[in-house]
């Protein structure tokens, strides 16, 4: 006698139920975070074998920068080396963290096609691991800060705290960022060249390598630019006594709209990304 097997799940293809599919994706990435953190610190491995001293070289090559941008643009901006190195430290390590993902970010999902492919992982498992890779990666650079704070004498006060927030924040920047430009340019190759190109002109419209006053009246509107916001959330209570209210309002106002969009196109296009890849 045959018994009927009942089917492990079901799919209705009149409703197909993606915002349920979307947040048991992120549920269960979430939850095996262990697995992204393991293929982030693998990553890493491979992509320094052979190397003496490994992700140290861009730390190196963040303090020649350092070194080199201070010396010059102290001169130009008429800026005493004291006061301007604390501001460069800062602003260039936390740069180059958002650009390094930024950049990475578009990858995150194409570099994983062999897995997406065989494996039923979760796709906010090859998020995070974009996210901790180049968390690692930025974590190297960060002692920089504290050499040039101990060797000008600059301390931050109790505004240091706000550190906590603005990292939160910018966590969950990296992440929902990560998820929208790893599926949009899994879909479209060229977008990612694109990216490149618009983190190279938003490094020179956003201070980096200068100071906000240096615009006079019109450094109101820099809120207006989300990078800048990014930026002041973790450089503001390093260097400039926390930063204004209007920057952190910003912040949080274009946090929200970059995840909103993020969630959405994670729901409704989630279920392609296999096919994209």
């Amino acid at each position: 006698m045959q018994h009927a097997v009942s089917p492990t799940y079901h799919i209705d293809a009149n409703r197909p139920d993606r915002a349920g599919r979307a947040m048991a994706d992120l549920r269960d990435g979430f939850a095996a975070w262990r697995l992204a953190w393991a293929l982030a610190r693998l990553d890493l491995r491979n992509r320094y074998r052979g190397s003496v001293i490994g992700p140290f070289w861009v730390t190196l090559s963040t303090a020649a920068m350092l070194l080199g941008l201070g010396l010059l643009y102290s001169q130009l901006f008429g800026i005493a080396l004291g006061s301007y190195l604390p501001h460069l430290a800062a602003s260039l390590v936390t740069w180059q963290a958002l650009a390094t993902l930024v950049g990475d970010a578009t990858t995150s999902l194409s570099s994983a096609e062999a897995v997406i492919r065989q494996l039923r992982l979760p796709l906010t498992t090859h998020v995070l691991r974009c996210v901790f890779r180049n968390a690692v990666t930025a974590a190297h650079s960060l002692p920089l800060i504290l050499v040039v704070f101990l060797l000008v004498g600059h301390w931050p006060g109790w505004e240091l705290l706000l550190v906590v927030p603005g990292l939160a924040v910018l966590a969950l920047n990296a992440f929902t960022i990560t998820l929208f430009l790893g599926m949009i340019c899994a879909r479209f190759r060229d977008i990612g060249p694109i990216v490149t190109n618009f983190m190279q002109l938003a490094f020179f419209m956003t201070p980096v390598i200068w100071k906000p006053e240096s615009l006079g009246d019109k450094a109101v509107w820099l809120p207006l630019n989300p990078f800048y916001t990014l930026l002041e959330m973790l450089r503001g209570p390093l260097v400039e006594g926390g930063g204004t209210l209007m920057t952190w309002v910003a912040a949080l106002i274009y946090s929200s709209v970059l995840a909103a969009i993020a969630l959405v196109f994670f729901v409704r296009f989630r279920n392609r990304v296999a096919f994209w890849v």
